[in-house]
């Protein structure tokens, strides 16, 4: 059953997608984006999903809007269920419109998934309430590209008392302030301009009428900008809760598989960072090679695990052949504490755990309870570092490694995403391998990296890549390295 969903994505926070747009978003087959939709929201695409890219840079349309409509119609009557991601509301100057009328001139079923239209958020995110009490008691929002048309009645919007609010008119800036003041709105009236609000790249200019044109000419802003006229600009600094935060103006790339991304990403969000999620690694599942040990399970005094991935492919394969957990007599390891939560999170203690996600660490504490002729199963990566089984058997252990998954490249939707990437984060040597296949050296070599340990920073070493590393081998590690960065270059 074909059918199109046009869906606001927000003005460019990625959490400000509804919860009816992410639900929609993960049933689609094909989805069209354009350029004000921040393309982490492709991740709740599946992997199926066919991506179209339609961004409308100014001056330069990848796709005209017939096009689109085309490509919605065609897309449609191939029996996909199509979704339309439109940054903003499709309805506030989003087209969206046009759009509708033509699946419904074709007869194609289509539904409109509202979205929190920029108009109020980048307000918002600036420190600037649409409406407020004693100040302000309405808003109206009007396009700026048609500024210079004279579309708009001046001497009527002149003579509005609430905040005036205009999408998409840096170009007609000029016009727009001198429309405003030919026609008796009084020059000193605060004004503001906001870039790329809810992003790493939001700049916020403040003036008046009669000057924020010479301020505008020495910033630097580029579109998409906001500009907003009214009382209520004068709040800006004292509501500026967005740009206080401690990693607000940070594009932060997590490189990291799927599965692995999710925290990191949120506490990174919650501290004020954009978040940029190249999934460099995708985690293939080969569990199956874990047959032949089945049978052996009950024989070995050490399970070792040396990743979440490998904690979750292990009992995930369990459950999946109904095997009873409890024929299992031998002490669960991890490496690391992010391994161990794993571990703990299907209800096993592991008795050792390393202080340090590398396997170095883990040799440490391991001799400290094995002995000559215990028996020891590594259920980890394909291709995997070989010191630790090496180690072990040093100590006359006998040790099995089994491979439960593979590491594989991943794929790179858009190209264009890493170009406002301030810091990359790399969380094993396979991140880096990968990211240089798919983005270039060169390009990383522009940014600032942090390594999450030192064999990932000896990867990235022998490329020649300077990066930071972390105390920590942890999340809480990451967080800590870039909180710290932050306060040196504010020092």
């Amino acid at each position: 059953m074909s059918k199109v969903y046009l869906i606001g994505a927000g003005p460019g926070d990625e959490e400000l997608l509804t919860l009816k747009g992410k639900r929609v978003l993960e049933k689609c087959s094909a989805v069209l984006y354009d350029r004000l939709a921040n393309d982490s929201l492709l991740k709740y695409l599946n992997e199926d999903c066919k991506i179209y890219y339609c961004g409308k840079e100014p001056g330069c349309h990848y796709k005209t809007q017939d096009e689109i409509n085309d490509m919605l119609v065609k897309l449609a009557n191939e029996g996909n269920v199509v979704g339309r991601i439109k940054g903003g509301d499709p309805y506030v100057f989003g087209r969206g419109g046009e759009e509708a009328l033509r699946l419904e001139k074709e007869n194609i079923e289509f539904e409109v998934i509202p979205g929190i239209t920029s108009a109020i958020a980048v307000l918002n995110y600036a420190g600037i309430p649409v409406t407020h009490r004693g100040i302000s008691q309405s808003f109206h929002v009007f396009t700026g590209q048609s500024a210079e048309k004279l579309d708009i009645n001046w001497e009527s919007v002149a003579k509005l008392s609430g905040t005036l609010i205009f999408l998409m008119g840096l170009k007609n800036i000029e016009a727009i302030t001198n429309s405003l003041i030919t026609n008796n709105k009084d020059s000193d009236c605060p004004c503001a301009v906001i870039m790329s609000g809810s992003t790493s790249n939001q700049k916020k200019i403040v003036g008046t009428l009669s000057n924020i044109c010479s301020k505008i000419a020495v910033s630097g802003l580029k579109s998409p900008c906001i500009i907003v006229v009214g009382a209520v600009v004068e709040l800006s600094e004292k509501l500026n809760w967005y740009e206080g935060k401690p990693l607000f103006g940070k594009n932060v790339c997590i490189t990291r598989s799927k599965e692995q991304s999710a925290e990191l990403h949120e506490r990174l969000l919650d501290l004020g960072a954009q978040v940029t999620t190249i999934n460099s690694i995708v985690i293939e599942d080969r569990t199956k090679n874990l047959f032949n040990y089945i049978e052996k399970f009950c024989l070995y005094n050490y399970l070792v695990f040396t990743s979440v991935n490998g904690v979750n492919l292990f009992f995930k394969y369990l459950k999946e052949i109904e095997f009873d957990i409890r024929k299992i007599s031998g002490e669960f390891c991890a490496i690391g504490p992010a391994t161990a939560q794993a571990i703990r999170a299907v209800g096993i203690n592991p008795l050792i755990i390393a202080k340090q996600f590398v396997s170095e660490s883990f040799l440490i504490e391991m001799k400290k309870h094995v002995k000559s002729g215990d028996r020891i199963l590594i259920p980890g990566a394909q291709n995997g570092r070989e010191y630790l089984g090496k180690g072990l058997r040093e100590l006359e252990c006998s040790v099995e490694e089994v491979p439960i998954y593979s590491i594989e490249e991943g794929t790179l939707q858009n190209q264009g995403v890493f170009d406002n990437v301030n810091t990359v984060i790399f969380t094993s040597p396979s991140t880096v391998k990968n990211m240089i296949s798919m983005v270039g050296i060169n390009s990383i070599k522009e940014k600032e990296c942090i390594a999450i340990g030192p064999i990932t920073g000896e990867e990235l070493s022998k490329n020649n890549i300077k990066y930071g590393i972390c105390d920590e081998y942890s999340c809480d590690g990451i967080i800590k390295n870039l909180l710290r960065n932050e306060g040196e270059k504010d020092d």
